[in-house]
């Protein structure tokens, strides 16, 4: 199966600042930003979207996972920066029904430049950044080892879990993180990133 693996951003890293539309219609803000999660203990930056098969493969799973870890403290806000001219399904309009379709909790966010993408170093979908309060980076990673295609490993988001779990616990992370796989982002043509390598095959 081809895959393509988190850059696995440097810990410590501050969050870099965005300020992005919001799709997901059920919530009041028309726009999103970094300093609107200055109060969470923990956030979460995901990059994800509505047509890869990673992503749906974990959706239901991880809508489940937001919702019940907001009543815990961690603030979640999905990011998609696939570009919506090659791949309209990506596009805002779709953000939208795919919010209301399966009841996202959280901000879902339309990178239409693909900056925001570039300044996490995100390279798959799903990716994702967890934060402390004050905005640094302790982990990035798996949602947890299932995948499309092999149905025998159960989607329980495990390793994001324990990762939230140890941060709103002051416990340290893990010194081994797994990366996330997933697929490409949807870069403009000739537009992909230095750090992006391309896909790869993952047995």
């Amino acid at each position: 199966m081809v895959q393509t693996a988190s850059t696995m951003l440097d810990l410590g890293t501050v969050a870099p600042d965005f300020s992005l539309p919001n799709t997901n219609r059920s919530l009041a803000q028309e726009r999103v930003a970094l300093s609107d999660f200055d109060q969470s203990p923990a956030l979460l930056v995901a990059f994800v979207c509505n047509h890869c098969p990673y992503v749906i493969h974990i959706r239901e799973a991880f809508t489940a996972f937001a919702r019940e870890y907001r009543a815990k403290g961690l603030a979640v806000v999905a990011i998609s920066s696939n570009d919506a001219s090659s791949h309209p399904d990506d596009g805002p309009l779709k953000m939208a029904e795919e919010a209301k379709r399966h009841g996202f909790t959280y901000p879902y966010l339309f990178d239409q430049s693909q900056a925001v993408a570039v300044a996490y170093a995100a390279a798959c979908t799903p990716d994702f950044f967890l934060f402390d309060r004050s905005k640094k980076l302790v982990y990035r990673g798996q949602f947890d080892g299932a995948r499309p295609g092999r149905e025998e490993i159960p989607i329980t988001g495990e390793d994001l879990r324990e990762a939230v779990d140890r941060l709103l616990a002051g416990e340290p992370q893990r010194e081994i993180q797994k990366p996330s796989m997933g697929c490409n982002i949807k870069w403009r043509e000739g537009e992909a990133p230095g750090y992006f390598t391309g896909e790869r095959v993952v047995e």
